[in-house]
């Protein structure tokens, strides 16, 4: 049964279930679509009777994403329209944790690092720089450059320590390596904007990025002079992509055509679900890791929605 929470006159930009709670996510939302205004950071719990606010918060300017810390069940990190990073904390109802403000321009990405033994936090932005934290958000440990667009995603590999991929607007997917603070593998992906990427949670060689060029593709950096998969059925850009937690071959993907879309890339016909219950772009998606094929998602059209897709259903 899907569950529906509406949040007038906020755009949901982006939204991730929590690593500790089965039925807690953090969704960010902005007025005015983003273009303008304020930001809110929400956090929600999915009850018996649909859909509570846990949290809410206000930002003077938009929020773009948000990752839950891998270490504190309480902790989220935002990013922000004014090229601050913040850190805000369940249990505290006034200002954040620390705010740090680096970038020169809008953050549009933040991921919290999964892999065993390592607590960092990696932003992207539109000044072109990835930034890599401690989560204190003291002074950035290290800024990574290389990309010539905007960054719209950094996400921490799931098995390699000190390892992220970002996707760029240059058409690039990038591999860095933390430790020696390099590009590792710089790979033109597509010849549009590339607004998101994902690593396999099964196969650290496996990444899929999302373009405005509609498709989603699937790479295998071992020999990645082409994408192992390309998959076509997007009628407008691709906002995210995302990897089931549950199943190797399976991924997710919301787009500007309202739709989220879900594929098995190990099958021939490999579009298994098109989902339209949004009247608006769908910028937000996310797997819940405790209940198995549970989705969550989020729309300009100021919902969001949580569901188990049919063909994920039917798999379990």
């Amino acid at each position: 049964m899907e569950k529906v929470f509406r949040c007038p006159a906020r755009h949901g930009y982006a939204v991730e279930a929590s690593p500790f709670l089965p039925h807690r996510l953090a969704c960010a939302a902005n007025q005015h679509y983003g273009i303008a205004g304020g930001g809110s950071l929400l956090v929600l719990d999915e009850t018996e009777n649909g859909v509570a606010v846990v949290q809410s918060w206000e930002w003077g300017d938009g929020l773009f994403d948000v990752a839950w810390s891998e270490a504190n069940e309480h902790v989220v990190v935002a990013g922000g329209g004014d090229g601050s990073l913040q850190l805000w904390d369940t249990t505290n109802h006034g200002a954040p944790l620390r705010v740090a403000k680096e970038h020169t321009q809008e953050v549009y990405s933040v991921d919290w690092s999964q892999t065993r033994g390592e607590n960092l936090i990696v932003s992207g932005s539109w000044d072109q720089t990835a930034k890599v934290w401690d989560p204190a958000l003291s002074q950035s440990l290290t800024t990574l450059r290389g990309h010539e667009g905007v960054i719209y995603s950094t996400i921490w590999s799931p098995h390699i320590p000190g390892c992220f991929a970002s996707a760029s607007g240059d058409g690039t997917l990038r591999v860095w390596d933390v430790k020696s603070a390099a590009c590792r593998l710089a790979i033109p992906a597509h010849k549009a904007e590339i607004l998101s990427c994902d690593w396999c949670k099964y196969d650290q060689n496996v990444v899929a990025t999302g373009s405005v060029d509609c498709s989603v593709c699937v790479w295998d950096l071992r020999n990645a002079r082409q994408p192992v998969h390309r998959l076509l059925g997007h009628a407008y850009a691709v906002r995210r992509v995302k990897f089931s937690p549950f199943c190797r071959a399976v991924l997710a993907s919301c787009s500007y055509d309202f739709t989220v879309r879900f594929w098995d890339y190990s099958r021939q016909h490999n579009l298994l679900e098109t989902v339209e219950h949004h009247s608006e772009f769908v910028c937000g998606l996310d797997f819940n890791l405790h209940i198995p094929n549970q989705v969550v998602d989020c729309s300009w059209d100021e919902t969001v929605k949580i569901y188990t897709p049919a063909c994920l259903n039917t798999a379990a």
